[in-house]
């Protein structure tokens, strides 16, 4: 293993012998540190274990591969810099970013250099809307996962009155609007739209203004970290409103912040990759390790078996190869069977919701 000065790059030689010298380099990108740190290690576990079962089964055309880390911090700056360390290492695939704020800046530098990027959750619809054809994402879009919460909030809190709350990122305020305008296109009006700092600490005075307004149901834009903070502060207050967010709450960090104020939260997100017969053998093996696959982890894990499959397919590692295969043809991974559009959205079941009930997450339809 060697470690570059700064901590943005490490390369692991997953499933290869000591010092052996790796054919195919790929990548990981996410923020390995700072407060979304989770979802980076999500991520990092998916890729570290993916690389090591295809270096198993031989590689990738006969040839092994080498993972290479990289932190950004969510932060769009260090996200561009390391998108060109990426490139300066040769990787032919980086699995990332997470935040959509990242993986937006960083597919620009992966479009000059010939580099095939596949996001395991970055969500906001104009990372494939740009005409892009390297860019990818296993996850779904938050115009489909805005749809699915504003008509849940219509169809069963009806009779309740909304805030909107963002967090000005590009995910948070994007996840935001779209519910809003599901809500608008069905008839439903909020009484509150709010912004916030990521990383606000005291949600009090918006608390009470939310509680004066009478708001029954709270719907964050946002993290877990400041979802967690807004909602165990609402229980300070006697507030006992529904609080409604996106696939960024699918962290058990959710509940270590929140403890039993977090009780009956709502969340969308895609359907449970780990319930899936394809993925019970690499769900096995985590637990086996004492891991958890929860979030990203298989959804990273099935970016890297997607550019396997299609560069065995294609017979290259090279970019236009690899689009044409992965934009024509279907591949079985841990996620089921899935697909990419022309634009490089991944052609899967969308989103469903969930309630957090006694520290776990589950579907409220089961």
């Amino acid at each position: 293993m060697k470690q570059i000065v700064g901590g943005l790059l490490i390369a692991v030689a997953a499933g290869f012998t000591s010092g052996a010298a790796a054919d195919i380099t790929i990548a990981v990108v996410g923020p390995m540190t700072g407060k979304y740190a989770t979802f980076g290690q999500q991520m990092r576990r998916g890729a570290e274990l993916a690389v090591a079962d295809v270096n198993a089964a031989g590689g990738v055309l006969g040839e092994r591969l080498e993972l290479v880390v990289g932190d950004d911090a969510c932060d769009p700056r260090q996200a561009r810099e390391v998108a060109n360390k990426m490139a300066s290492k040769g990787a032919v695939l980086v699995v990332g970013h997470f935040c959509s704020g990242s993986s937006i800046p960083a597919s620009e530098v992966y479009a000059e250099e010939g580099i095939l990027q596949i996001s395991p959750g970055s969500t906001n619809p104009k990372l494939t809307e740009r005409g892009l054809d390297n860019v990818f994402r296993t996850c779904g879009r938050d115009d489909q996962q805005g749809m699915v919460a504003g008509d849940y909030i219509v169809d069963h809190l009806s009779g309740k009155r909304i805030a909107m709350l963002h967090d000005k990122t590009a995910y948070g305020k994007g996840l935001a609007d779209e519910t809003r305008k599901q809500l608008h296109k069905r008839g439903k009006r909020e009484v509150l739209y709010e912004a916030f700092s990521a990383g606000d600490q005291d949600y009090s005075a918006l608390v009470s203004k939310m509680k004066a307004a009478g708001v029954g149901v709270v719907y964050v834009g946002g993290y877990h970290t400041e979802a967690g903070l807004i909602v165990r502060q609402m229980r300070q207050q006697g507030m006992k409103a529904v609080l409604m967010a996106g696939d960024a709450l699918v962290t058990d960090e959710y509940w270590g912040i929140t403890g039993s104020a977090g009780e009956g939260t709502l969340m969308t997100f895609s359907p449970d990759p780990t319930r899936n017969g394809a993925a019970r053998p690499v769900v096995e093996r985590f637990l086996a390790q004492g891991q958890k696959p929860e979030g990203y982890v298989l959804y990273t894990y099935g970016a890297i078996q997607a550019f396997t499959e299609a560069a065995e397919r294609a017979d290259s590692t090279a970019l236009a190869d690899l689009v044409e295969t992965l934009k024509s043809e279907k591949f079985d991974t841990v996620l089921g069977t899935i697909g990419f559009d022309r634009k490089g959205d991944v052609t899967a079941p969308g989103y469903v919701v969930y309630a957090w009930q006694g520290g776990r997450y589950d579907y409220v339809d089961k």
